[in-house]
């Protein structure tokens, strides 16, 4: 069984693997079906989806049916004004069948405008707090990518108590060292706060290549970015995110890639070397996924 630890100050004790579910988002409900089994199996408690991601609420509905009490239910907003906000959440809600989620999020705050609308008067975070107050949800929190998310994370942190950051983590980009030096500012603020943090992208391989018919094993693309997908470097990319025991790590969305990671997390959350990551990096062309530029809004 994966490990469970304090998600932050939520009074939830959440496995450190959760469960991702973008990728539910392009496939219909007997595939989406074959998945929940897994998470059970491992005891993976806790799920995270979005308004954005294609039909995944939908797809995650059937399951919180009939195991609503067994997990904790996060999901996300892109919407930065109030109004569009609280109407966000509604639909969310109706989506996956539940009158309350355990965590909603900000999705994706990390370009100054829509950050300045968001804390301001009328923005999505008084609809977020409102909700709240209102019992939708218990906590409330902010995700991003791209290697000024830390940095953003840092100054919302420091304008709202918020319960859980969300960002990305692996060693290729942990290898820049400008993005490494605000995650551990970040990481250090949240401790201090018991502010639950949350590691994506722990398996990416790089962007995909600009040949459309690529594919590593001549199936569909389910991420927008190529995993990793042979068990021994999913295995390193696991430890690494989960030797520090402040992370939790959200599955790919390419789910077929879960079995690995549940595995790698039920045996791992060990120190991996350096020299096992950077052999792994050189034999598989690991590039990191963001410059600071192109696609840091996805």
């Amino acid at each position: 069984m994966i490990e469970k630890r304090p998600f932050g100050r939520t009074g939830h004790e959440s496995s450190r693997v959760i469960f991702g579910s973008a990728g539910l988002g392009q496939v219909d409900q007997e595939r989406a079906d074959t998945v929940l089994p897994l998470l059970i199996e491992s005891g993976v408690n806790h799920l995270d989806t979005a308004a954005d991601y294609g039909d995944a609420e939908l797809r995650l509905a059937p399951w919180l049916a009939a195991h609503r009490g067994q997990f904790f239910l996060a999901t996300k907003t892109s919407e930065r004004s109030a109004a569009a906000a609280r109407r966000s959440l509604e639909r969310s809600l109706e989506r996956l069948g539940v009158d309350r989620v355990d965590l909603i999020q900000l999705h994706n705050l990390v370009e100054e405008d829509e950050w300045q609308t968001a804390h301001g008067p009328g923005g999505a975070l008084e609809a977020l707090a409102r909700a709240r107050d209102e019992g939708l949800t218990s906590a409330i929190g902010v995700t991003g990518h791209g290697l000024r998310i830390a940095g953003m994370h840092l100054r919302s942190l420091e304008r709202f108590d918020y319960d859980s950051v969300l960002f990305p983590v692996n060693r290729s980009l942990l290898s820049n060292t400008d993005y490494r030096r605000e995650v551990e500012a970040l990481l250090a603020l949240c401790e201090e706060r018991q502010v639950a943090a949350q590691a994506i992208k722990a398996i990416a391989r790089r962007r995909w290549p600009e040949d459309p018919s690529y594919s590593p094993d001549g199936e569909e693309r389910l991420s927008w970015y190529e995993p990793l997908v042979d068990d021994e470097s999913i295995s390193h990319a696991v430890d690494f995110v989960l030797s520090n025991s402040q992370l939790f790590l959200i599955s790919s969305s390419d789910f077929r890639r879960l079995p690995a990671i549940l595995r790698a997390a039920e045996s791992g959350g060990h120190e991996v070397s350096d020299e096992a990551l950077a052999a792994d990096a050189e034999r598989l062309g690991l590039r990191p996924l963001f410059d600071g530029a192109a696609l840091e809004r996805i």
